[in-house]
C-alpha cells in the first residue's frame, strides 16, 4: 500500500486485532506458555464470614498427587498489610491475601492449592478441613441504618454531598411533587473472561500475565503488598477478554499467584471459576434511593432531593454516587445530593461499568417521568423546558451540551407520539408500552503518555501500557496515527499493555481513549515536526508530506526516508495534561433513549420489543466500534432494569446465585432491534480530539426507558429493580 490512508478518525474501519482474535493468536493472560511449564492453582473459598479460622487441616491435600504445596496463612510468604499505605488510594493499596486467620467475608481465600494440573489442585482443595467461629457480620445496609456514615469519597468525586438553595422551602412551594424509594439490586460485571494471572519470579524480578485495565496501579500494588520495588514488576496484558470495572485493579487471584510462585520457585497460574468471580471480584452494591422532586404549574422543577444508601465493604474506601447525574441533568431551585453508606462484612464493592449513573438515572429518570405525568406534561416536553443552561449545582458552564437535539432527534427516529393513558395501547393479549429517559455521564481526561518510532522503510510502531478490553483500543489508536502522520494503517503496529511502555490512564471510566489518543496525537505530531525539520533542513520547503512506502513526498520533492531519519529511525514521545484542557467548564456526554415493551397480560412476561438511542460524545473516533460501545451498553440496561441481580443471604453474608445459570444477564432473546445514532461533533474543551467518552453512555438512560415502558403498558410503577413477571402480575389491567 504505498498512498495515503483512506480510512482516518472517525471512519468505520474494521479492527486491526480482528484477525488475530478470530484466529486464537491473541494473547490473553491464560494463553501464555512458559519455559518450564506452569503450575495451576486453585482457590479454597471461606464458607462464611466473618469470623475467625479455628481449624484448618491441609494435610490430606498436600499428600494427594500432583501437589506442589498448599498455601494458607501459616506458610503464606509475607506481605504488608491489607489496606496500606491508606493514603495511596483503593487501586494501589495493599491487597495482601492469607494474611492472617482472620476471615473478612464469605468466599474470601482461606487457602490455596498448587499441582500440576488444575484437576489435581481441585481435587486436592476439596481434601481440606476448614473450621470457622463465626463472628457477627452486617450484611444488608437497610438493616443497619443506624450506622450509616458519611464516606470520604464517592468514586473520586471531590464533593459527597451537595446543597444548592433552600430546598425545604422550594419542595413545600411546589404544586406538584414525588417523593418515593427505589431499590436497586447487587450486580455483577459478569465479564467474558474470568480473572486469572500468571506469575514468575526471577530471582527478585517478577513478571506477571493477567488480566487488568489499569497497568500503572496495578504495578503499585504488587509493590505495596510485596514490599518489592516497581523497578522489579513488569506486568504484560495486551488482550483483556472485558473488565466493566471488576479488572480495574488487582484482586486475590493475582496476588495469590505471585505469592505461590515466589513459594514455589516456579510460575503458577491461578484462575477463578465463574463461582470465585462472584465473590473474589467486585460487585455493585445494593442501593437505596430516595428521591424527592417538586415542580410548578407550569412543569419547570423547583425542588429536587436525592438521596443513596448503599454497601461499602469494610476496609476496602469505595462508594458509588448515584446522585452525580442528578447534579447537572435540569435546571432547578434548590437541588440537594446525598450519599450515604453502612460499612458491612461483604465481598469488595467496586466500580461497575458507569459507577453511579448506570442506577443513579435508572431510579432518577423514573421518578422524573412520575413528575412530569402528575404535572400533565408529555415526558419528552418536561424535559425540554427544563433544561439548563448551566451546570445547576456548580455554576459553570457547560463545555458542549446537546441534549435538546439528542432529544428531539431521538423522538423522531424513535416515532414518539406522546405519553397515552397506561394500559390503553395493547395487541391482543400484548399490552404495549412506550417510554424514554435522558444519558448522563461525566466527561474525564487522564493524564497519559506515548512513543512512536519510525524506521527507515517507513514503519510506524507506537507503544502505550493502554490496555485492550475489547473496545476497540487498537483500531482507535491506530487511526489516530495513520491521520497524523499520513500513513497507510497497514504501515502501523500498534504495541500496548505493558508496564515498560509509557504510562497511561488505562480503560475505564470512559476515559481510555481520550486520554491514550491524545497522548498518542500528541506523540505523533511531535515525530511530524521532527520530519519536517529534517527536510528543512535538507533544503526542502513544504506545507506537507506523505509517506509513500520507505519515501517521503513534499510538493514535488520524493526523498528517501532514510536520508532522514537514518539507519536507527526516529523516535518521538507525547502526553497529555488534564490541565490543559476544559477551561473549568462542566463536562458530561449526553443522549437520550427510547424504548418500546411489551407485556404479556396473561403471564406478565416482559419484553423489550426496540430501542433507540441518539447520543452527543463529541467527535467519535470510529463509527463502527463507538456504535458497538453503545449497543453493548443499551443491552447492559436491559439488564439492569429486567434481569441482573446478585441474590444476598443476608444470614451468612454469601451470594446465592453465583452463575450464569442464576445470574442473569441479557442474552439473544431478550435483546431487541437496537437504533443508534450519533450527532457529528468537536468538542474543543474536552481533548485535543475533540472526543468525549462513550463506552458507559450507552448505559445510562436505557433502564429508566425501559421501566417507563413498563409504566405505560400496565399502570403498574415499579421502584425496584431488576422487574420482575411478579411486580406487575397482580396488578395487569384486564383484557
Amino acid at each position: 500500500m504505498d498512498h495515503a490512508p483512506t480510512t482516518l478518525i472517525g471512519d468505520a474501519l474494521n479492527r486491526v486485532d480482528g484477525p488475530a482474535k478470530v484466529t486464537g493468536t491473541a494473547m490473553y493472560a491464560g494463553d501464555y506458555k512458559i519455559e518450564g511449564g506452569i503450575s495451576e492453582g486453585y482457590i479454597v473459598e471461606a464458607p462464611v464470614g466473618p469470623g475467625r479460622i479455628t481449624k484448618l487441616d491441609v494435610s490430606a491435600a498436600e499428600n494427594a498427587d500432583g501437589v506442589i504445596a498448599v498455601l494458607t496463612y501459616r506458610n503464606a510468604p509475607a506481605q504488608k498489610p491489607y489496606g496500606t499505605p491508606e493514603d495511596e488510594g483503593r487501586f494501589t493499596q495493599s491487597h495482601a491475601v492469607l494474611e492472617n486467620d482472620q476471615v473478612r467475608h464469605f468466599g474470601e481465600p482461606v487457602a490455596l492449592v498448587v499441582a500440576d494440573s488444575l484437576e489435581q489442585a481441585r481435587y486436592a482443595a476439596s481434601l481440606i478441613e476448614i473450621e470457622i467461629e463465626p463472628g457477627e457480620g452486617v450484611y444488608n445496609p437497610l438493616d443497619h441504618r443506624d450506622q450509616e456514615e458519611q464516606p470520604e469519597s464517592v468514586d473520586g468525586l471531590s464533593e459527597v454531598d451537595t446543597y444548592e438553595g433552600d430546598f425545604d422551602a422550594e419542595f413545600a412551594g411546589s404544586d406538584f411533587v414525588v417523593e418515593a424509594s427505589y431499590f436497586t439490586g447487587a450486580q455483577h460485571s459478569a465479564a467474558m473472561e474470568p480473572h486469572v494471572t500468571v506469575a514468575q519470579w526471577d530471582g527478585e524480578k517478577l513478571t506477571i500475565h493477567m488480566a487488568i485495565q489499569i497497568i500503572a496501579s496495578a504495578v503499585s500494588a504488587f509493590a505495596n503488598t510485596l514490599g518489592i520495588d516497581e523497578e522489579n514488576i513488569r506486568i504484560i496484558s495486551p488482550f483483556t477478554g472485558g473488565g466493566f470495572g471488576s479488572k480495574l485493579g488487582v484482586h486475590n487471584e493475582a496476588i495469590l499467584a505471585a505469592l505461590a510462585a515466589k513459594h514455589c520457585g516456579r510460575a503458577v497460574r491461578v484462575a477463578q471459576t465463574r463461582r470465585n468471580v462472584f465473590a473474589n471480584g467486585p460487585h455493585r452494591s445494593r442501593h437505596l434511593q430516595e428521591l424527592k422532586l417538586g415542580a410548578g404549574k407550569d412543569g419547570k422543577l423547583k425542588a429536587i432531593r436525592h438521596y443513596s444508601l448503599a454497601s461499602m465493604a469494610r476496609n476496602y474506601p469505595f462508594a458509588e454516587a448515584p446522585a452525580s447525574p442528578t447534579r447537572a441533568s435540569y435546571s432547578t431551585n434548590a437541588i440537594h445530593t446525598i450519599h450515604r453508606v453502612v460499612k458491612a462484612d461483604i465481598p469488595k464493592v467496586d466500580s461497575m461499568r458507569a459507577p453511579g449513573e448506570a442506577i443513579g438515572t435508572l431510579t432518577f429518570e423514573t421518578a422524573i417521568d412520575e413528575l412530569a405525568e402528575k404535572c400533565g406534561i408529555d415526558p419528552v416536553e418536561f424535559r425540554l423546558i427544563n433544561e439548563p443552561q448551566a451546570d445547576p449545582t456548580s455554576g459553570d458552564d457547560f463545555a458542549s451540551r446537546r441534549l435538546i437535539e439528542c432529544i428531539r432527534t431521538g423522538a423522531e427516529k424513535f416515532g414518539w407520539s406522546g405519553r397515552v393513558k397506561p394500559g390503553s395501547r395493547r395487541e391482543g393479549r400484548k399490552l404495549i408500552g412506550h417510554g424514554m429517559a435522558v444519558a448522563i455521564r461525566p466527561n474525564t481526561l487522564s493524564p497519559a503518555s506515548a512513543e512512536v518510532s519510525l524506521t527507515a522503510d517507513g514503519r510506524l510502531t507506537a507503544r502505550l501500557d493502554m490496555t485492550d478490553i475489547g473496545t476497540g483500543s487498537y483500531t482507535i489508536l491506530t487511526q489516530i496515527a495513520a491521520e497524523t502522520l499520513s500513513i497507510p494503517v497497514d504501515r502501523i503496529t500498534m504495541e500496548l499493555g505493558d508496564s515498560n511502555f509509557p504510562t497511561t490512564a488505562g480503560s475505564g471510566g470512559s476515559f481510555g481513549a481520550a486520554s491514550s489518543g491524545s497522548a498518542l496525537f500528541d506523540a505523533c505530531s511531535n515525530l511530524r515536526s521532527a520530519i519536517s525539520e529534517r527536510l528543512t533542513q535538507s533544503g526542502i520547503i513544504a506545507n506537507s508530506f506523505v509517506f509513500k512506502g520507505d519515501r517521503v513526498v513534499a510538493g514535488e520533492h520524493d526523498v528517501a526516508l532514510a536520508e532522514l531519519v537514518g539507519d536507527d529511525g526516529l523516535k518521538a514521545e507525547g502526553s497529555v495534561d488534564p490541565d490543559n484542557h476544559g477551561n473549568g467548564k462542566s463536562e458530561y456526554s449526553y443522549g437520550v433513549q427510547f424504548a418500546e415493551v411489551e407485556v404479556d397480560a396473561d403471564t406478565g412476561e416482559l419484553r423489550v420489543r426496540r430501542m433507540a438511542g441518539v447520543f452527543d460524545a463529541g467527535r467519535i473516533l470510529n463509527r463502527k466500534t463507538a456504535r458497538s460501545q453503545l449497543m453493548g451498553g443499551m443491552i447492559f440496561g436491559i439488564g439492569g432494569a429486567l434481569l441482573e441481580e446478585s441474590l444476598v443471604d443476608d444470614r451468612y453474608g454469601s451470594f446465592m446465585n453465583r452463575d450464569f445459570a442464576e445470574y442473569h444477564i441479557a442474552v439473544n432473546r431478550d435483546v431487541p432491534d437496537l437504533d443508534v445514532h450519533m450527532l457529528d461533533g468537536y468538542s474543543k474543551d474536552s481533548n485535543p480530539l475533540g472526543s468525549k467518552g462513550i463506552g458507559e453512555l450507552g448505559i445510562c438512560g436505557a433502564g429508566p426507558a425501559i421501566a417507563n415502558a413498563v409504566y405505560e403498558a400496565t399502570g403498574v410503577r415499579v421502584r425496584k429493580f431488576p422487574i420482575h413477571l411478579e411486580d406487575v402480575l397482580d396488578q395487569l389491567p384486564a383484557l
